[in-house]
């Protein structure tokens, strides 16, 4: 059979687009391939949960715009398919006076972005969140918790309703594009198609080489270990409560992050991972090693950011590191309130040059589009995201190399 479209990868943001594929194209054919044996398996079901508000991107850039309405567009679906969610705010808490200057600024950046925030002293804050310290804080009442993997299952239930069909279990070995359409591999299996979208978050770049693209990135693993906090502890904040970001880096820090199903935990940092989906701590895979190490733009990378990276694995391997940074806002935590919780991963593009990619990264021909890099906050942009996609579908273009949308 040659379907009008296959979707390649089942992560949060090629559901959403096989979802909305079917809404815009009622009675066109889909197939969607995942090789794992359910959906959301990697990123989408190993992030902290957060429907974030949008409040650290640049004004007008597609990040930002992007989460503003993908915020507003995940609600409105949990509404409309019974999923629990709960906007229970967020906390963006300053512990010294640099972090205080970044937090105006953020402030400044968060009206910008027409997001509302509110201002609190330190005062303000003790009376929100007891167990909480600082010099000031940012208050975004708009910020919402849910389970990304009961969104993926709705969202699989949609597709499958809307007349798509859903392979697990099937592992992309091939990608051919013909003049007339694009032949899709796995073992034991084969299938034609129209037009081909691959969603491969951590495969990403595997899979772009795979259909024969020049990419100039590959994607390397961050590990965002995290803990979780006794049940006794499970009311210790209202609110979620993140640090001020350092601008210099690309991840926001420790945070304390209330869970849907009423635990909290503690995390995530971000180390240097040696397998691209090997959650426990030791896991190794040679051929992920190899394939970032042989590459000139990682090394580029770790020695612009080594200092950071020195701090971050400190505190990977001495947990009473990894408490401090948890200390500076919540100094009734104790080491014994660390217990273990499953790591995440994250797909982070870098560049020949050493630069990390922190905007949405497309690869296009003629008819195929490969969705090479969705940065955080992917999850809470995904339904947006995707219509961007579909958008884009019926102009395809043959480029050899990576683009971003709208010149960014």
């Amino acid at each position: 059979m040659k379907y009008d479209y296959c979707i390649i990868g089942g992560g949060i943001v090629g559901l959403a687009t096989a979802m909305r594929l079917l809404e815009a194209r009622p009675g066109s054919s889909l197939i969607l391939l995942e090789k794992e044996d359910f959906l959301g398996k990697h990123q989408t079901g190993h992030n902290s949960g957060v429907i974030h508000a949008g409040i650290y991107y640049a004004p007008g850039s597609l990040k930002a715009e992007l989460c503003r309405k993908g915020a507003i567009a995940t609600k409105e679906f949990c509404e409309q398919n019974s999923i629990r969610y709960d906007v229970c705010g967020k906390l963006v808490v300053a512990t010294s006076d640099q972090e205080v200057v970044r937090m105006d600024a953020l402030y400044e950046r968060s009206k910008q972005n027409t997001i509302e925030v509110h201002r609190l002293s330190a005062a303000e804050l003790v009376e929100r969140e007891p167990n909480i310290v600082g010099m000031g804080a940012l208050y975004v009442p708009s910020t919402g918790i849910v389970s990304y993997l009961d969104v993926c299952r709705k969202m699989g239930a949609r597709i499958v309703d809307g007349g798509g069909e859903i392979r697990l279990s099937t592992r992309v070995t091939g990608i051919r594009e013909k003049t007339d359409c694009v032949e899709i591999d796995s073992d034991g299996a084969s299938w034609r198609a129209n037009e081909l979208i691959v969603c491969g978050g951590l495969q990403a770049d595997r899979l772009a080489r795979l259909a024969g693209l020049a990419v100039d990135f590959r994607i390397v693993p961050f590990r965002g270990e995290y803990y979780r906090l006794p049940a006794n502890k499970n009311d210790i904040v209202k609110h979620l409560i993140y640090p001020v970001p350092d601008p210099s880096l690309p991840f926001l820090g420790v945070h304390l992050t209330r869970m849907i199903d009423g635990s909290v935990t503690v995390g995530p940092n971000a180390v240097l991972g040696f397998a691209r989906e090997g959650y426990p701590k030791l896991s190794l895979n040679f051929a992920d090693v190899t394939d970032y190490a042989l590459f000139p733009g990682f090394w580029k990378t770790v020695f612009a950011n080594r200092r950071s990276a020195v701090k971050e694995l400190r505190n990977s391997l001495w947990k009473p590191g990894y408490l401090d940074e948890c200390r500076k806002y919540c100094p009734e935590l104790r080491l014994s309130d660390l217990l273990p919780h499953e790591a995440g991963i994250r797909a982070q593009a870098v560049k020949a040059d050493g630069s990390l990619v922190h905007d949405f990264l497309f690869a296009q021909t003629d008819r195929t589009l490969h969705v090479c890099n969705a940065p955080s906050p992917a999850a809470t942009s995904a339904i947006p995201i995707a219509e961007m996609i579909v958008s884009r579908l019926g102009s395809m273009c043959r480029q050899s190399a990576p683009f971003r949308p709208n010149g960014q």
